[in-house]
């Protein structure tokens, strides 16, 4: 009763308007799971390939080829298959592609079907998605790293930094967690108002104000924090995003404006900032294939500062071995859709908590309302997720849905079902 009868996909649009792929994976007990994948603006040179169509109708960005690929050689192939054998479906799915990046079929195309056949077998086992993929039944609900000042490549403004987060580090609870960034993210807005600066949002949530300096954007958040009652670096500390990849022209980094760094310099700059700042953690602070800076850094600052790995290891396994090997981070970024199946997914998580490294599910710049990452955080274990800020709905929703499964945790004869 849990063989696959039906896969079919079709086009829809992501949090940026672009054209993206949903996918259905209905079971012979009449169990359905849909997925709808999500697209990175700030992306990894290393990622699993994202297949994208030559038509004008959509300025290239279509997807009408990667729904042609689920709905022909991905049904026929996976049809009668067994659902809750997930890494055989998934191993059928790479197969099918034969490409190291999956460039063939798409990884869009092969992580829609992925994760949709996960969810169709969780519902034919009347379990929750988190409970279906845990290994041991044990859950553990994560801290958010709540985007609250986008800059970059995720909005229109001077800000070189591309994230300014926050993590309610004194919180209780998850819902404790909502309820201090709720009143830091609405304090800031007060303080952006009182200043005649602009409240409009970026891609993820967070303002995003034309200011003159990225550190004014770490002192207007302080405030915020101070304002909401809390005390920075105990109840609140501070995480960036650097995305540096955007920021490095070949030989030197554009984080401060009007200057131009080396590596070296880089990483003292960080030092700095660490030392002046209450931030714990910093996200692709170098470039990714500068091995040995990203050692050095590690080196300099991880015992007290959680760096990590996005670009740099691209949710991949055997790039992580490499850093693990090299000590070039402390933790790791969690995309699903940068390797393109659950199953290579987990493998990565597992590795890396087998070695130390700290696991981040996260989103993507251009998301959907498919909550999946918020069970794959809890079923994990990771101990934090990165989903945006308390604004636009294909946020709000992770955060929602991590609500909802506290409640259930909390009270077991309870059920979404």
């Amino acid at each position: 009763m849990t063989k696959i009868i039906e896969i079919k996909s079709r086009q829809v649009f992501d949090s940026r308007g672009f054209p993206t792929v949903q996918s259905n994976v209905k079971l012979e007990d009449g169990s359905i799971g849909t997925s709808i994948v999500p697209s990175g603006a700030s992306t990894g040179s290393y990622e699993a390939c994202e297949l994208r169509d030559e038509n004008s109708k959509y300025l290239n960005k279509s997807v009408f080829n990667a729904v042609e690929n689920v709905n022909n050689l991905i049904n026929n192939h996976l049809k009668g298959k067994d659902s809750l054998d997930q890494e055989n479906i998934d191993e059928l799915l790479i197969n099918l592609d034969g490409t190291d990046n999956k460039s063939k079929l798409g990884a869009n195309s092969i992580l829609s079907v992925s994760i949709a056949n996960c969810k169709a077998a969780a519902q034919s086992q009347k379990k929750e998605i988190f409970e279906y993929l845990s290994k041991d039944k044990k859950y553990k609900l994560p801290f958010p790293l709540m985007n609250i000042v986008n800059g970059g490549a995720h909005a229109n403004n001077s800000l070189n930094i591309q994230e300014f987060m926050i993590r309610p580090d004194g919180a209780n609870s998850f819902e404790e967690c909502m309820q201090i960034a709720f009143l830091t993210i609405q304090n800031l807005k007060k303080i952006l108002e009182a200043n005649k600066m602009n409240t409009s949002v970026g891609d993820e949530g967070g303002f995003a104000p034309n200011l003159n300096s990225d550190e004014e954007a770490i002192d207007l958040i302080l405030e915020s924090i101070n304002k909401s009652g809390f005390k920075p670096g105990k109840d609140v500390t501070l995480c960036l995003d650097v995305a540096s990849n955007e920021l490095y022209d070949g030989k030197n980094y554009s984080i401060i404006t009007n200057k131009k760094i080396s590596s070296g310099e880089l990483i003292d700059y960080y030092s700095s900032l660490t030392n002046k700042y209450p931030i714990k953690s910093i996200e692709d602070p170098i470039f990714e294939d500068d091995w040995s800076s990203w050692s050095s850094l590690t080196k300099r600052l991880g015992e007290k500062v959680q760096i990590v790995g996005d670009d740099l290891f691209v949710t991949n396994h055997k790039r992580l071995d490499r850093g693990i090997e090299e000590k070039s981070a402390n933790a790791i970024l969690i995309k699903l859709n940068q390797i393109g199946t659950v199953s290579e997914t987990l493998k990565t998580i597992y590795l890396a908590q087998d070695n130390n490294f700290n696991t981040i599910i996260s989103h993507r710049s251009g998301d959907t309302e498919d909550t999946f990452i918020s069970d794959l955080a809890v079923a994990t274990k990771s101990n934090q997720i990165k989903t945006g800020s308390l604004s636009r709905s294909e946020r709000v929703s992770k955060y929602n849905r991590l609500l909802n499964i506290e409640e259930i945790l909390k009270n077991p004869g309870m059920s979404a079902i």
